[in-house]
């Protein structure tokens, strides 16, 4: 994805897409999800603010639609003073309101991030619900330990790691339907430091 992104933006086959255009891309798809404005974008990318923002325009000129979604994220969220995720879940953003233009701006970046975010969050707690049930009903020795993002971790003997790995690659890749899917890697390691 990112680098499909980096050759949108800045106009290459996806086979010359540099190791340096996908880390750009990235942050601007990251960037763009957390309401990030130039002045963001320039910090963490240690560029220009001009371009800076030549980037994000780029970017919301080769998907048009990402702009469209996320004002209306912004529009619906001034009204109803939430946003929302997929599963209904609402996060009330007073700052919306407020004189403070700086404050104004935060709440915006709030509105656009959380359907995204606040859904990504909702998705994994569902996945961990359904393997700890299935830990439980099918007799696994593994514990889940940790949770870090979209990442979960176990601590298992070595005998159940193949069976675990399968059974939590199902659940993560089944636990919802979208239009994109959901695609689950898994590693393994004496240590944590080993599976990475």
């Amino acid at each position: 994805f990112h680098a499909e992104t980096a050759a949108r933006v800045f106009g290459v086959p996806v086979s010359e897409v540099t190791p340096d255009l996908r880390s750009r891309a990235k942050a601007v798809n990251f960037g763009i999800v957390y309401g990030q404005q130039a002045y963001g974008l320039s910090q963490s990318l240690h560029i220009s603010m001009a371009e800076a923002r030549d980037m994000i325009d780029r970017y919301y000129e080769a998907y048009p639609g990402v702009r469209t979604f996320l004002d209306n994220v912004v529009a619906r969220a001034k009204q109803t003073g939430y946003a929302e995720t997929m599963y209904g879940r609402r996060r009330h953003i007073p700052e919306l309101k407020a004189k403070n233009p700086q404050l104004r701006g935060f709440g915006e970046r709030t509105a656009m991030n959380h359907p995204m975010q606040g859904t990504a969050a909702d998705i994994i707690k569902i996945a961990m619900a359904r393997v700890s049930r299935r830990l439980e009903e099918e007799g696994f020795a593994a514990h889940m330990i940790l949770q870090v993002h979209d990442e979960l971790d176990f601590e298992c003997p070595i005998e159940e790691v193949e069976r675990l790995t399968a059974m939590v690659r199902d659940v993560m890749e089944r636990v919802v339907d979208l239009r994109v899917p959901l695609i689950a890697e898994a590693s393994t390691g004496i240590t944590w430091a080993d599976a990475k």
